[in-house]
C-alpha cells in the first residue's frame, strides 16, 4: 500500500482544481488493500467467545446496510465524467460489497442466522450517494470508537480483531474520499447552482442527525426485531463492558485522528461529526453513563 505521508509540505490545494481531482482519485487507488473474504482464515473461538459473538443483535442490520451502501456507491460512479475519480468510486463500491461479503462469510462460518437482503436499486444517483456518504460519516466515526472499545475490553479475541482491522481503515478512506468528493463536486457546479447543492447537503445532514437523535433517545429501550437503524450508535450497549458516553466520544475522537493521520494532509478532513463529538465531549459530564 502506497500512502503519501500525512505531514507532506505543499502549497495550498484549491478545492475542485485539477490537482485536487488527481489527488482525490489517486490517493484512493494507491491505498487499496487486496483481500478475498471467501478465502479468509477465521480463528477458532472458545465456546464463551462464540456465545458472545452470536449474542450481538446487529449482524442482520450490518449486512443490510452494507448491501444498500455498496449498490448506491457502485451506481454513483455514473455521476463522474473524470475517469480517475469514476474509477475510485467504482473501487469504493467494490470495497463496500466486499464488506457485505465478509459479514456473510463470518455469519456463515460461526453459524449466526441472517437473511440475504434484496438488491437495493438507487432512485437518484446523487441524492442517494450523498445520503449514504453522510450516513457513513456518522456510522464510521462511532464504529472507530466501538472497535477500539471491543479491542481494549477483550470482547473480541485478538485474531478476530485483526481480521476486521483492514475494514475499519477502509471506512476511514471512504469518508475521507466522500468529504473531498462533495467539495470537489460543488466546486464543479456553476456558481448559481452551488447554493441549492449546499441546501440539499444540509437537509440530508439534518435528516441524518435527526435519525441519530431519535436513536439516542431510545437507548436502553427494547427494539423490536433487533437493534434497528444506526446500530453503531447503540452497539456499545452490547459489548459487555461499562462505558460512559464521555469515554466513548473520547475513543471515537482519538481513533478518528489516528486513522486519518495516515493520509495526505492536503485532503480535507471530516469536520462535522468530529465537531459535534467535541462539543458533546465538553458539555457532557465525564460520569454520565449511557
Amino acid at each position: 500500500m502506497s500512502v503519501v505521508p500525512a505531514n507532506i509540505e505543499s502549497e495550498s490545494l484549491a478545492v475542485g482544481s485539477a490537482e485536487h481531482r488527481r489527488l482525490l482519485g489517486q490517493f484512493f487507488l494507491d491505498t487499496f488493500v487486496d483481500y478475498t473474504p471467501e478465502q479468509m482464515q477465521w480463528p477458532q473461538l472458545a465456546d464463551e467467545e462464540l456465545a458472545r459473538l452470536r449474542s450481538l443483535p446487529f449482524w442482520q442490520e450490518a449486512v443490510s446496510t452494507e448491501n444498500v451502501t455498496s449498490n448506491t456507491v457502485a451506481a454513483a460512479a455514473a455521476l463522474e465524467a473524470d475517469p480517475l475519480v469514476r474509477k475510485a468510486i467504482e473501487l469504493q463500491g467494490f470495497e463496500e460489497m466486499r464488506h457485505a461479503r465478509l459479514l456473510v462469510e463470518l455469519t456463515a462460518h460461526y453459524r449466526i442466522p441472517i437473511e440475504s437482503p434484496p438488491r437495493f436499486t438507487p432512485r437518484s444517483l446523487e441524492s442517494d450517494f450523498l445520503f449514504a456518504g453522510f450516513g457513513e460519516c456518522f456510522d464510521s466515526f462511532f464504529a472507530f470508537g466501538l472497535f477500539a472499545l471491543a479491542r481494549q475490553s477483550g470482547f473480541f479475541p485478538p485474531a478476530l480483531v485483526k481480521v476486521f482491522e483492514p475494514v475499519m481503515q477502509e471506512e476511514a478512506r471512504h469518508i475521507l474520499f466522500f468529504v473531498n468528493w462533495v467539495k470537489y463536486r460543488r466546486a464543479q457546479l456553476p456558481w448559481w447552482r452551488r447554493p441549492a447543492f449546499r441546501v440539499r447537503c444540509a437537509w440530508i445532514i439534518l435528516k441524518q442527525i435527526a435519525s441519530r437523535v431519535q436513536t439516542a433517545r431510545s437507548m436502553g429501550k427494547p427494539q423490536p426485531g433487533g437493534s434497528g437503524e444506526n446500530f453503531t450508535l447503540t452497539a456499545h450497549q452490547d459489548l459487555g463492558t461499562e462505558v460512559t458516553l464521555h469515554r466513548l466520544l473520547d475513543l471515537c475522537l482519538t481513533e478518528n485522528e489516528r486513522r486519518m493521520a495516515e493520509y495526505d494532509s492536503r485532503l480535507k478532513r471530516p469536520r462535522l461529526v468530529p465537531g459535534i463529538a467535541r462539543f458533546l465531549f465538553r458539555v457532557i459530564p465525564a460520569r454520565t453513563r449511557k
